[in-house]
């Protein structure tokens, strides 16, 4: 009977006939389904035992959290120890959160509720925005990988590229279009900051990667993880490393987050007022050179877009810097939970610029452990792998 249910099952046409409701996971759960549909399924989520944790880990709990001083450090011991602690976090998490960061908390919380209330419209008005081309500055689906990942992931997201080619107001939603304007906004110009900051962690000038264009471009994607009926089947995002060179996240109240470190996987708290950041996959390679730990991944977004700038920090970096594995549970709470994720890259636009391991940071001891590719190379590559909880660094590596 169950080799017969398994013969049965037509994958692809359950994926078109969910992608053409056009309304999402939301769609399903506004119908009151009570079972995960099949193309949720996560296999992964049968894993081996871990091994032992190490001496260093035994203590550790979650991830650090740095007050930057909202952008201006008056004393320079201050601002030397937080460079300090940015950099071991950097080096062994790829992760750390800020507080007093510049951004206001009461747009952190209107830029919640905006995201809220675009997927929680009618669905007659969801639609309109519904679709899979990705050339377009703003876009709605379900699953940006849908029909080439192994499993699709319990979550619904909205995009937009915000740089370097800002997109028309009226391109936006109305019901979001100035929270997400204002926000990105202070993101990019925490995203400067952040990058001056890392530039020093690595001792080079403040505005070297700046200078590498790292702060140019913005790809924002807007989460909305509804309840899950069997929260043990699924994922809210599958694991996966950011493709990006910095990741800014803004999350809720609702836990979710994990990375994975010498795999265990580590729950990241809620901080409040806090955003999360991560090193992507570029930056790692550029101070790969300098490797201190082997590197995590952090990436299951509405897009490859996203996950191509954190791996980028990790390239530049020559894995000095690490972008560390990281996932999203299905949600367990009777309220959505949304998030906001704001990966600093150029996408796939046209940039004939190449990305390796920064000169600086390799040497006869130390080669360059990544060959150089343009944004758009890795761009590509990711989005036809998809999100199967590979590193995507390693189809680049010399």
């Amino acid at each position: 009977m169950e080799t017969a249910k398994i013969a049965s099952y037509d994958r692809l046409s359950e994926l078109k006939a969910f992608d053409e409701t056009k309304t999402g996971v939301k769609g399903l759960v506004d119908a009151g389904v009570s079972k995960v549909p099949r193309i949720f399924h996560h296999s992964s989520l049968r894993q081996s035992i871990p091994k032992p944790l190490s001496s260093e880990l035994l203590h550790v709990t979650t991830i650090p959290t740095f007050d930057i001083g909202g952008r201006i450090f008056k004393d320079e011991t201050k601002r030397k120890n937080v460079i300090q602690g940015i950099k071991e976090a950097s080096e062994k998490w790829g992760f750390f959160q800020v507080i007093n960061h510049g951004v206001p908390l009461d747009l952190l919380e209107k830029m919640k509720d905006g995201v809220r209330e675009f997927h929680e419209q009618p669905p007659e008005v969801r639609k309109q925005y519904y679709g899979r081309d990705f050339s377009r500055k703003f876009m709605y689906l379900s699953n940006f990988d849908l029909f080439s990942a192994p499993t699709a992931n319990w979550r619904d997201t909205f995009s937009c590229t915000i740089a370097p080619d800002p997109p028309k107001p009226e391109d936006l939603p109305e019901i979001c279009r100035d929270v997400m304007l204002e926000y990105t906004e202070h993101v990019m110009n925490l995203g400067e900051f952040l990058f001056e900051l890392l530039s020093e962690a690595l001792g080079l000038d403040p505005n070297h990667l700046k200078e590498l264009d790292c702060s140019k471009g913005l790809l924002m994607l807007n989460h909305y993880y509804p309840p899950c009926p069997e929260p043990d089947l699924t994922l809210g995002t599958t694991q996966h490393s950011d493709n990006s060179f910095l990741t800014v996240l803004l999350p809720d109240q609702i836990e979710g987050l994990q990375i994975n470190r010498e795999g265990h996987w580590y729950d990241v708290p809620h901080v409040p007022g806090a955003l999360i950041i991560n090193v992507g996959d570029l930056l790692q390679v550029s101070l790969h050179n300098q490797r201190l730990l082997p590197c995590f991944a952090l990436f299951n977004c509405i897009c490859v877009l996203v996950c191509y700038v954190c791996f980028l920090l990790q390239l530049i970096t020559n894995d000095k810097l690490i972008s560390l594995e990281h996932r999203v549970l299905a949600n367990r709470a009777t309220r959505a939970r949304v998030s906001i994720a704001c990966f600093f890259t150029t996408g796939v636009r046209p940039n004939p610029r190449l990305y390796g391991p920064i000169k600086e940071l390799v040497s006869e001891e130390n080669p360059p452990k990544y060959r150089e590719i343009t944004i758009r190379e890795y761009a590509a590559h990711v989005t036809a792998k998809g999100l199967d909880g590979t590193s995507a660094l390693l189809h680049f590596k010399l």
